[in-house]
Formats: C-alpha cells, sequence, structure tokens
C-alpha cells in the first residue's frame, strides 16, 4: 500500500509553519499545530509559501518605504532593505547561494562538490557570489526607487519574495535529491500540483500588488520569465554536475530569482522613463 499524504494543515497553520522554516520571525503556537522543532512534511504545507514569503518580506518593505519617503539616498535605502532582508530570513537563502557557488564550481566531482557544499566555511566562488548578488540587488532595488518611488519599491520588494521562493519549490518538486540524507529529502518532496499551487497565489498576489502600486505589469510578467530562466539553467546546472537538487541549491534558487525579478522592474520603469 501506498502511503497517503498527510491532512492539510489549514492554510494558517501551514503558513506559521513556512514562515518558521524560511524565517527567524516568532511565530507562536497555533491550534493543531505539532512539534514546533520538527522537521516539516513539505508534501503540501508549501502551498501557503507564497504568504509566509509576504510576511517574511514585510519588514524590509517597511524599511524601504520608510526610508524612501524620509528621502534618503537609493543606495542607502537598498542597503537597509537588504539587512532587513537578512535579519528577517537569518541570510537563509545567501547562505545556500555561497555554498552552491563553492561547491559547483570548486569541486572536482560529484562527491567533492556535495562535500563543499556541506562545509560551513565560504571559499573564493562563495563569497564572489554573494558579492555579486548583495551588489546587484542594492543597484536594482536603488534603481526601481529612482523610477517608482517609495511605494512602489516597497511593493517591488514584496513581489519579489514569494515568486522568487516558489521557483525554489519548483525545483524540489520536479528535481531529485542529490544525497539522500540532505535537508531536501528529510522535509519530503513536494508534488507539482503544489508548486504551481505557489506559483499561481504568487502571480495573483504580485499582480494585484503591482497594480495598486501603479509598477508596470509588462515589467513584472519580464521578472517572473527570467526568473524561471535562471532557476531551469542552475537546475540543469546542478542535475549535470551533482545529481540533482540540495537545499542548498534552493536557497540559490531563490537569490537569482529575486536578482531577476527587480531586473525585469528596473527594465521597464527605465523604458517607461525614457
Amino acid at each position: 500500500m501506498q502511503d497517503t499524504p498527510p491532512i492539510w494543515p489549514g492554510w494558517l497553520v501551514a503558513t506559521a509553519i513556512c514562515i518558521r522554516f524560511y524565517s527567524r520571525l516568532p511565530v507562536p503556537r497555533l491550534p493543531g499545530e505539532g512539534d514546533l522543532h520538527g522537521i516539516p512534511d513539505f508534501r503540501l504545507v508549501p502551498r501557503a509559501l507564497p504568504f509566509a514569503a509576504l510576511a517574511i518580506a514585510l519588514p524590509a518593505a517597511l524599511v524601504t518605504l520608510i526610508g524612501g519617503l524620509a528621502g534618503l539616498s537609493g543606495m542607502v535605502v537598498a542597503a537597509l532593505a537588504l539587512t532587513a532582508l537578512a535579519l528577517s530570513t537569518g541570510a537563509f537563502h545567501e547562505d545556500g547561494l555561497a555554498d552552491s557557488a563553492d561547491g559547483l564550481f570548486g569541486g572536482r566531482d560529484r562527491e567533492h562538490r556535495l562535500e563543499i557544499m556541506k562545509d560551513s566555511r565560504i571559499g573564493s566562488y562563495g563569497a564572489m557570489a554573494l558579492g555579486l548578488s548583495l551588489l546587484l540587488r542594492a543597484s536594482l532595488i536603488a534603481g526601481i526607487l529612482d523610477h517608482a518611488g517609495a511605494w512602489g519599491t516597497a511593493a517591488a520588494v514584496l513581489v519579489a519574495a514569494p515568486w522568487s521562493r516558489a521557483e525554489g519549490l519548483l525545483l524540489l518538486a520536479t528535481q531529485p535529491p542529490a544525497r539522500s540524507g540532505g535537508a531536501s529529502a528529510a522535509v519530503g518532496q513536494p508534488s507539482l500540483a503544489t508548486a504551481r499551487i505557489a506559483l499561481g497565489l504568487s502571480l495573483i498576489g504580485a499582480t494585484g500588488i503591482a497594480l495598486a502600486a501603479h509598477l508596470p505589469l509588462a515589467g513584472l510578467l519580464a521578472g517572473f520569465a527570467l526568473a524561471h530562466a535562471a532557476a531551469a539553467v542552475l537546475a540543469r546546472l546542478a542535475r549535470r554536475l551533482i545529481g540533482g537538487q540540495t537545499g542548498d541549491i534552493v536557497g540559490a534558487v531563490q537569490q537569482l530569482a529575486e536578482i531577476a525579478i527587480y531586473l525585469g522592474l528596473a527594465l521597464a520603469l527605465g523604458w517607461a522613463g525614457r
């Protein structure tokens, strides 16, 4: 007999589980929850990831809004926003990006690459990846602020959060785990339907936020397309070099997707401003 999937715990509980897993934001125990420190079952729970992502990005969006309205320079506002994001997540995704860069580009074979990715120390490839990610995100957020103002930039931070994480969820659903004992294998593989629900909710929410903040929908869709392309390229590279996905690869996908979304918006805003 096949194991039946777990009973869906409810959207609110699922959102709380996702917030705890993806961030360091404090969330009280909700009725119906089990072990708060246990490994979540990702077969169904991540359907609520878009709601959790909005909650995780909200402090950064508020910092962006306040800094922009206060007249701070674009790079200062961007640096504050990225700091708030890192504090909310505990640099969860940045760590995955650095480990992925070190392992994929610094290893000589599959086992060596996976060994490097488990090492908590950062190498030259990881440091370069982190530096470029921070530089690109800060520059793009500053550029969006110049064209869209404080409200538009705060909205951009919010729309990037759900889709970039949903791209990582799609990777989990479509690629096998590279190691049997890794974190991505332990949480369980989400179904493709779960990933599609998360992407659909992310698209609906992002469209509503973009319309309310007068962000160009063409830029939003371009950013999502670029994010999907970047995730597909990294997925293919990881499949070839290490045999599938790991938690670090999922974190790297989030970082690349976030950059891509900001890039799409910045390009559209720059073109419209000509």
